[in-house]
């Protein structure tokens, strides 16, 4: 991988992106060049155009699915509540009516404030 990168920044730098480049880029960043890989590299590269090469690989791109909707929720709980939810309709049948509503200002008493 480093390879691929140190011959973009060949090309970048507006040089032909030769072995003896790329390795020297390698180097300069501190890591190892493998000399077999370069080989590779400029194997399968060729005299290709670097832009060509980019603008094919993100024609191939655009059908990967790129990150997505979020995933779902978890799961439901298991089984064996049935006892539980006959007992929580009964709660509800028990429910108290609030008293009724009286004016903003406590009532029909015909005081003044």
């Amino acid at each position: 991988m480093q390879e691929v990168a140190a011959l973009l920044l060949c090309k970048l730098g507006g040089q032909s992106g030769s072995a003896d480049e790329i390795k020297a880029v390698i180097e300069a960043a501190g890591g190892e060049a493998n000399d077999d890989q370069i080989a590779a590299l400029i194997g399968d590269i060729g005299d290709k155009d670097v832009n060509e090469l980019l603008g094919a690989g993100m024609a191939k791109l655009k059908d990967v699915p790129m990150g997505g909707g979020g995933g779902g929720g978890g799961g439901g709980g298991g089984g064996g509540g049935g006892a539980a939810a006959e007992e929580e309709k009964e709660e509800e049948e028990e429910v108290e009516e609030a008293p009724p509503a009286v004016d903003m200002f406590g009532g029909d008493d015909g005081g003044d404030y």
